[in-house]
């Protein structure tokens, strides 16, 4: 486990975004799994500021998505893939065949699970995986108490997740479900990357990290896998013993 910790946001996101280009640029088939939400912008900025310098290359990167809300797909204003694609695909001009995303307006949800199974398969599985924490302890829609052996699925959504993602929303949404990557399947990326940054997160942070390893915290469960990196600033750091 790595923990990296930073006075700010803007350090710690360029130093998990150079981290990732570093690992990208020599994987042989670079698959990247990206988050939507606050934390990983900052990664995203960065991202494309170094392809738009010419100090990276991510044209042959291909992405597949963490989660998606059930009923919403890349049309819905404020839904997973909404967001990415403003804050990275469209500005590095990442084509869609290079780009498996969860269309959660699909007729038959499992299916879409079994396409990004057999997606993140055939590309020899995911390098990267930049991921943010929720205050339940959840990644990707991994509410608590998931168990570790979940692989990709449909999720009921936690309450507490529910009321923080209407903050991505204009109107207010029924946000009861969602399609994600299990935690099987992301535990399987190569390197995970959590991003978080915040005094509000400080809480579960220490919990993460220094607490007991269970389902009921998810993102605990991290703590196992030999790729793990988390990045924190100031604030999400500040209740922890050691930093």
């Amino acid at each position: 486990m790595k923990i990296c910790v930073a006075d700010t946001y803007e350090t710690i996101s360029k130093q998990a975004a150079n981290d990732t280009a570093e690992i990208m640029k020599i994987a042989a088939k670079p698959l990247i799994c990206v988050a939507s939400g606050d934390s990983p912008v900052g990664i995203y900025k960065e991202l494309v500021h170094k392809n738009e310098s010419g100090n990276l290359d991510a044209a042959n990167w291909v992405f597949v998505g963490l989660d998606e809300w059930l009923g919403m797909n890349k049309t819905d204003e404020g839904s997973c893939q909404y967001y990415v694609d403003q804050q990275l695909f469209q500005p590095l001009k990442v084509s869609e065949e290079r780009i498996c995303f969860f269309d959660g307006r699909a007729a038959d949800p499992q299916n879409e699970c079994n396409k990004t199974e057999a997606f993140i398969q055939q590309h020899g599985g995911i390098d990267v995986a930049i991921i943010g924490l929720g205050l339940n302890g959840h990644i990707g829609m991994n509410e608590p108490h998931t168990p570790a052996s979940t692989r990709t699925h449909v999720a009921d959504i936690d309450p507490l997740t529910a009321q923080t993602g209407q903050k991505y929303f204009k109107e207010q949404q029924t946000l009861s479900q969602g399609i994600t990557l299990g935690l099987a399947t992301l535990f399987e990326a190569k390197n995970i990357f959590l991003i978080v940054s915040g005094a509000r997160k400080a809480a579960i942070v220490k919990q993460v990290l220094e607490g007991e390893i269970t389902e009921a915290i998810p993102a605990s469960l991290l703590r196992n896998h030999p790729g793990f990196a988390i990045y924190l600033d100031a604030g999400a750091a500040q209740l922890l013993q050691n930093k």
